[in-house]
């Protein structure tokens, strides 16, 4: 590393790996362009190896401007067929030259494929892209669900209670009439309601 100034980015790059394990962080010294790479953790997702260029730095970040906090993130390439997110700090010198850059790249490749199921399993929904958990129109299944199991038993004893005593109000009591409220309990279910 020829700028010393860099070498306290070095910890940084370390932490950043340590705590994303599946991102490729990797530290630029741009006082050497031709092997610009000083530092790589995690360098399968593009194949970074220390001692070589920054020839996608230069393309996306360098070229982008001069952002005022020096931050050029979420930019995408592809590398092997890989869909790679990247986001890169340029790093300057007191004479706010531009000394290095600290670059965090994620292949999101498989990222990309699921968010293209999702939207294919969503397609012709109002907003293809609605937080379910927000979607006023979605049905949930716990709406009219009582919280509890003890809810539902007294809910069948409830319903149980009141055709029999609806039966004895009427003053029939036949098998007959005894096997049509059967058969009515079993049509709205009341028998499959655990320990009823």
């Amino acid at each position: 590393m020829q700028n010393t100034k860099l070498q306290s980015y070095l910890s940084v790059a370390e932490l950043i790996a340590r705590t994303f394990p599946n991102a490729e962080v990797v530290l630029h010294d741009l006082s050497m362009p031709q092997h610009s790479v000083i530092y790589v953790a995690n360098g399968s997702v593009t194949g970074r190896k220390v001692g070589q260029t920054f020839h996608h730095l230069i393309e996306k970040a360098v070229f982008a401007g001069n952002p005022e906090d020096g931050v050029v993130d979420n930019y995408f390439f592809k590398k092997n067929d890989k869909l790679i997110r990247s986001s890169s700090l340029l790093i300057r010198d007191e004479k706010h030259e531009l000394i290095g850059a600290l670059c965090i790249n994620i292949d999101t490749t498989q990222a990309s494929a699921l968010l293209n199921l999702a939207q294919g399993l969503l397609h012709g929904a109002k907003n293809e892209m609605c937080d379910l958990t927000q979607a006023g129109n979605a049905y949930d299944t716990n709406d009219s669900a009582p919280a509890k199991e003890e809810s539902v038993r007294q809910f069948v004893n409830n319903m149980i209670d009141s055709m029999i005593n609806e039966l004895n109000a009427s003053g029939k009591q036949s098998r007959e009439d005894r096997l049509e409220l059967i058969r009515f309990m079993d049509e709205r279910g009341v028998f499959l309601v655990k320990g009823s």
